[in-house]
């Protein structure tokens, strides 16, 4: 009678908890689940062999095990342990017994470690609805109960996944349960197991065919078309030839205007004390010659940068490895490794390649405007010149002596 007092005890109060103080969201472990371990715990106990007294032991451990729910799922068998403590303690229930319930409670926290019978036949009724053949609908519940604790939408396959992999890592421990449970378990695996083979052949599918487009999409960025290649080829060539135009342009006004200089210097201001009229127009011309002379040689003057990158500058795809200027001062191993690092990077190679084309393009627009501004300024200033010294001949002529002009 003692038992029965306190099994109806415990059972009053562990529903009042279940049915009033347990969150709405944990749609899965309610009152129904507590019931179902509750019976499942007796049948297994009783199968197993354990004795009438454990039998009591086993069912209050059984009905209290997830009270703990109302504080929250984390660490609710700690909390439900001291919720079963505390209520026996009040009915003055043996110490060792509590004990034994505290114990049975804990051992079904995940994953389950039970030391004993006792708590081996809990574990194993905890989860006996795993063997059932509502496992469909028990299965629905405790999703719709995760999305609610995730505050997240699952989808099917998702789930399908998630209940695959625990069926995989889950055994019973009990013998009973695994003469019994546990066909009905397989049974149910093998309905999830194809599910899930299903989807993640699906997704095999997928992850290969993206694995191939991608790999597709490398080899169309590290492999253009012939005519993304003739367009690289023939602009850069395009782009040396008129480079080595404007070279050849300015160094014709070099050379030029030097001759004229000497001529200018070894003859010209030799006689101009001689010729004052023609100092001015010779000046003129001197500046003239000059000034084309400078523009020339800023035209073909190189432009070296540090010749230096550092690995950073490779890896963020910041520095111009087909440029001399921007390694000529490296080490051969380093500027290996960064060439090669470029060529695995089809992106960063062919980026290279349009940069040097640009800059390339920059400093042919630098030369040609010096090089117009050098051929208009000798231009201008070289007919301002002789008809400065027209001018200086016709209106200042010089002076006579003996009816010669004095050369």
């Amino acid at each position: 009678m003692a038992t029965d007092n306190i099994l109806s005890k415990v059972e009053v109060y562990t529903k009042s908890i279940l049915e009033n103080e347990i969150p709405e969201k944990y749609v899965y472990h309610d009152n129904y689940h507590t019931v179902r371990v509750v019976e499942a715990a007796k049948m297994i106990g009783r199968e197993s062999g354990l004795s009438e007294e454990d039998i009591e032991v086993l069912t209050i451990a059984a009905w209290f095990h997830d009270t703990g729910y109302k504080n929250g799922c984390q660490g609710h068998e700690s909390i439900s342990a001291e919720i079963a403590k505390s209520f026996l303690t009040k009915e003055n229930y043996p110490e060792e017994k509590i004990a034994k319930v505290e114990g049975c409670i804990v051992a079904t926290k995940m994953p389950q470690n039970p030391q004993n019978l006792l708590e081996q036949v809990l574990c194993d009724a905890d989860l006996h609805h795993l063997a059932c053949n509502d496992y469909g609908d028990m299965s629905q519940k405790m999703h719709k109960e995760v999305e609610h604790m995730k505050n997240q939408k699952i989808d099917s396959d998702s789930w399908n996944e998630m209940n695959y992999l625990f069926f995989k890592d889950h055994q019973f421990f009990t013998p009973y349960a695994k003469t019994h449970l546990q066909p009905i378990k397989e049974q149910n695996l093998q309905l999830i197991k194809k599910a899930y083979k299903k989807k993640k052949k699906e997704n095999k599918y997928v992850e290969e065919l993206e694995a191939k487009v991608a790999k597709l999409e490398n080899k169309v960025a590290l492999k253009p078309d012939r005519g993304v290649e003739t367009m690289f080829r023939t602009t850069s060539k395009n782009h040396l030839e008129l480079s080595a135009m404007a070279d050849n342009k300015a160094n014709i006004m070099i050379s030029v205007n030097t001759i004229i200089l000497s001529v200018v210097v070894s003859v010209l201001i030799r006689k101009l004390n001689e010729y004052p009229n023609l100092i001015i127009p010779t000046i003129m011309l001197v500046v003239v010659c000059l000034a084309t002379i400078v523009l020339a040689i800023l035209a073909t003057r190189p432009n070296v940068s540090s010749g230096v990158f550092t690995d950073d500058d490779v890896l963020s795809r910041k520095t111009n490895l087909l440029f001399f200027g921007n390694f000529h001062k490296m080490k051969l191993d380093r500027y290996e490794w960064g060439m090669r690092e470029m060529m695995k990077d089809g992106e960063y190679l062919y980026g290279s390649m349009i940069k040097d084309i640009y800059f390339l393009g920059v400093v042919l627009g630098k030369k040609y405007k010096l090089l117009r501004l050098c051929y208009t300024t000798f231009m201008i200033g070289f007919v301002l010149s002789i008809v400065a010294f027209v001018c200086a001949m016709l209106l200042f002529p010089p002076q006579e002596q003996s009816g010669f002009y004095t050369f």
